[in-house]
């Protein structure tokens, strides 16, 4: 059997590797130079392959595509994906989170270990795609004859590493709907002019809501300020789950661990301890030097008043801006930016089972190009893997 595979990422290179060791002949189409384009920046190039959590935890984790999900899984699990590389050769580790890297540090390991493993199959790099249709029983791909194709082009995010949604156009040729797309796991811009004056300033252990018209969502942990918003683990997980919905402003507790009543008394202290001193001066025990003038700012509040002449409706302002600090939302950066693309083919029209089309028999669908989609921590490349490795049990 002669199999095209359309892209040279986690999700193609695997089944490439899969399926020409069962003695098929595979062809593998990219349009970049290299193989593992996106692989190579993922997890700021320590590539975060997949999260040894267990199966509920993972499904959990999944914004889009859970219950379809449910199966690939069942095949190829992150146990058996860490097993896979260790078997490669690639010495691995599980850090905080579940989130599993190689052992050194580079996702150059994990490309190399995927070009070994798919070192049986053609690959055809710097070759972009024009053309994919179906004649009686083959497909012909750019003028060459193959009897099944794998699209596995990735999203639309990152586009410098060659995800320009080709795939989507391949499916809509064939007949398959496409999900809106929407940016996911991205940055979040605030419509506050101030933000610039905070960019680089990275908050640990806090807590975001996101308030939409439909319900909140709140994640606790670090967030960095941006030229024009926030970013940061919870900004990132608060995107995916926020851009299918009407979002109306954020709000960040500086101050999550304490109650508003245990953090009054703290403030009484402090206040107690320092009344000759200014308000901004006192204000360094509870938040980074950087972000004091322009908290104080935001709240309309004196930072070169003295603590004995603070006014009790003041302390209430500042206690309520400390749980409380209101951002208005203003939108997520562009698709582009995103880590993953939220949205694509519909699932509805692919057999989860097998990754194959309900549409066109012999056409199949794997990794980002799904409308599939997860938070950060390894999530989205065992997508990829798993469902791969799906589509693979069919050849």
């Amino acid at each position: 059997m002669k199999v095209a595979i359309i892209g040279a990422g986690a999700a193609g290179m695997f089944a490439a590797g899969l399926i020409s060791r069962k003695g098929h002949e595979v062809v593998v189409f990219d349009t970049n130079e290299k193989c593992g384009k996106k692989l190579f920046i993922t997890g700021k190039g320590r590539c975060n392959f997949t999260n040894v959590c267990d199966r509920e935890t993972f499904l959990s984790n999944i914004v889009r595509g859970d219950k379809f999900f449910q199966s690939a899984l069942a095949k190829f699990s992150p146990q058996d994906c860490v097993q896979f590389f260790e078997d490669q050769g690639v010495r691995t580790k599980v850090e905080r989170g579940n989130r599993a890297f190689p052992a050194s540090d580079k996702s150059s390991d994990i490309i190399k270990a995927l070009e070994r493993f798919m070192d049986g199959a053609k690959v055809v790099l710097n070759h972009k795609v024009k053309r994919i249709f179906k004649s009686g029983e083959h497909f012909d791909v750019d003028g060459q004859k193959f009897d099944r194709v794998i699209v596995a082009t990735g999203g639309k995010s990152y586009s410098a590493t060659g995800s320009d949604g080709d795939g989507y156009n391949f499916a809509r040729r064939f007949g398959h709907g496409i999900v809106d797309l929407k940016p996911a796991l991205v940055p979040i811009e605030v419509d506050e002019k101030f933000v610039s004056e905070l960019q680089g300033l990275s908050l640990k252990n806090v807590r975001l809501t996101a308030i939409t018209k439909q319900k909140s969502f709140s994640e606790f942990g670090e967030m960095l300020f941006t030229d024009k918003g926030i970013s940061g683990p919870i900004a990132l997980t608060l995107s995916s789950l926020i851009n299918r919905l009407d979002c109306q402003f954020l709000q960040l507790d500086f101050k999550p661990a304490l109650s508003e009543d245990v953090l009054e008394k703290r403030l009484l202290r402090e206040f107690e301890s320092a009344k000759n001193k200014n308000l901004a001066t006192v204000m360094a025990t509870l938040l980074p030097k950087r972000l004091i003038k322009v908290f104080l700012n935001s709240l309309s509040l004196d930072g070169g008043k003295k603590i004995n002449s603070i006014l009790l409706q003041e302390r209430k302002t500042l206690l309520k801006g400390l749980k409380c600090w209101t951002l208005k939302y203003k939108m997520l950066y562009p698709i582009n930016s995103g880590i993953v693309t939220s949205g694509g083919v519909d699932l509805k029209q692919i057999d989860p089972k097998n990754m194959q089309s309900k549409l066109v028999d012999g056409l199949y669908f794997i990794g980002e190009v799904l409308d599939i989609d997860a938070l950060t921590g390894g999530f989205n490349l065992q997508i990829a893997f798993s469902t791969a490795f799906a589509a693979s049990l069919d050849f």
